[in-house]
């Protein structure tokens, strides 16, 4: 399962998280993001219009490969629904041992959300490499810093109030993806978008 993850992200440290649109739209953003070099695409599934959305964008993702996960999963319920649609990996906002197994059984990758040393050091212990550090913009960029020190092997994908402007300064600070959402509807950050491709620091 982290090996999803690994390979997922090796080519950029950027996730797109499509949500609220329509299947169409859906489809076109996705598209934007991968002429972006985005490859991991990110469709919460809240509702039963949000689940069309992400059967689209696993079909139109198809042809070249690209991973698709379901996000807001937070049930059992859930992990199937996503399992069905075709996703490849799940997202939470918060961490759900339950919803862990499960989605592992299903052969999903999980990306449980995380806010604290307690979340991480609990996700650790069930065998996760990455976590969603949720949410980003409240926690700070300081918090990636702190947590880098005594989780130096976990990798941690800010979420929430994260765009083209702020993602820099996450990433410096010790995030390893950064998740955008609006930024995609932006003409004036698509450009800094692409550029956080080439100036994610190694580590």
């Amino acid at each position: 399962m982290t090996d999803t993850f690994d390979t997922m992200f090796a080519g950029s440290p950027v996730m797109a998280i499509l949500r609220g649109y329509t299947p169409e739209r859906s489809v076109e953003l996705a598209n934007l993001a991968w002429s972006l070099g985005i490859s991991s695409v990110e469709v919460p599934i809240q509702n039963d219009a949000a689940l069309d959305a992400l059967r689209a964008v696993v079909r139109a993702a198809e042809p070249g490969g690209h991973a698709v996960g379901a996000g807001t999963v937070v049930s059992l319920a859930h992990v199937e629904q996503a399992k069905q649609a075709g996703a490849t990996f799940t997202v939470a906002p918060g961490l759900d041992p339950a919803v862990i197994e499960a989605a592992q059984a299903a052969g999903l990758a999980p990306l449980p959300g995380v806010a604290s040393g307690t979340d991480i050091q609990l996700a650790k212990a069930l065998g996760l490499t990455w976590v969603k550090a949720f949410p980003a913009s409240v926690l700070g960029a300081d918090w990636f810093s702190a947590m880098r020190g005594p989780f130096p092997e976990m990798r941690l994908v800010a979420t929430g109030g994260i765009n083209a402007a702020n993602a820099g300064e996450y990433l410096a600070a010790g995030a390893d993806v950064v998740a955008v959402g609006s930024a995609l509807e932006d003409e004036a950050q698509l450009p800094l978008l692409s550029a956080l491709r080439a100036s994610a620091p190694a580590r």
